[in-house]
């Protein structure tokens, strides 16, 4: 493994952490494509889209870490609220990952398909007065966004995401959390959420070791940063930010299932 591809690896890594950390997903939408795509722009050896996964996973988990720990203080993270989601999600995913192997890749793609579009269209619908809402005075319907966080989990469990990319709308949009609330708490059960992916690729052996070692210490060095800029930034760009990378998630998986079909 030559200097060169450590370079690119650690690049991937900290651009995608920091963005991950600033808006609060857990940034494989962001990785995944820049695993698969860029090192070969450069000449370097590609990754498979297994051993892209098994990367992003362990790195998702890592990411999470240091931006939850970025958000520990000023009371961002509802403890609540990472309650009910977090366990929820933990069970949806485990039985949307067991449930996946009986459908096809096309079935997979259009669901994965479907969650973008549903988050994108979510993240344009006005949000007004939510920031206006002093952080201890929050409430939310618990019941609601278990039930969501179940529904996001077994969605998230089929396509193999964490799903911090609808958890973000969802937060915003149907229960009403502010802004820096809904990224540092979507962190922290993003973070519960990956334990699963993580242990799965690592005991089935699809984690290149290396690579995610420096995936590990760019996330860990980034995603605090991106936290911290996060923490600093008007709301509203933090938003449009969020709404632009969520769109442009969905114009990709529908590019693709479209191209498929025809």
């Amino acid at each position: 493994m030559d200097f060169s591809f450590i370079i690119t690896i650690f690049l991937i890594g900290f651009i995608g952490s920091y963005i991950s950390g600033m808006v609060g997903i857990g940034g494989s939408i962001i990785k995944y494509p820049m695993l698969l795509y860029i090192p070969p722009l450069f000449g370097l050896a590609a990754f498979s889209p297994h051993e892209v996964s098994g990367i992003s996973a362990v790195q998702v988990f890592f990411a999470t870490i240091g931006g939850v720990w970025a958000y520990r203080k000023g009371g961002y993270l509802n403890k609540m609220l990472i309650g009910y989601m977090g366990v929820s999600i933990l069970i949806g995913s485990f039985l949307g990952g067991y449930g996946s192997r009986l459908m096809t890749e096309g079935g997979i793609n259009l669901v994965y398909g479907i969650l973008a579009l549903f988050a994108a269209v979510m993240m344009f619908v006005p949000k007004k007065g939510i920031d206006d809402i002093p952080l201890d005075l929050v409430k939310f319907n618990k019941w609601l966004a278990a039930s969501l966080a179940f529904i996001v989990g077994i969605g998230s469990g089929i396509v193999g995401a964490a799903g911090a990319f609808l958890l973000v709308p969802i937060m915003l949009v149907i229960l009403k959390i502010p802004t820096r609330m809904t990224i540092a708490s979507s962190l922290a059960i993003t973070f519960l959420s990956s334990i699963g992916a993580t242990v799965g690729k690592i005991t089935t052996g699809q984690v290149e070791f290396l690579p995610s070692v420096i995936m590990i210490i760019a996330s860990l060095i980034a995603s605090p940063l991106g936290a911290m800029a996060g923490k600093k930034l008007n709301t509203k760009i933090l938003q449009v930010v969020l709404a632009l990378i969520i769109l442009a998630t969905a114009i990709k998986v529908w590019m693709e299932i479209l191209y498929k079909v025809t």
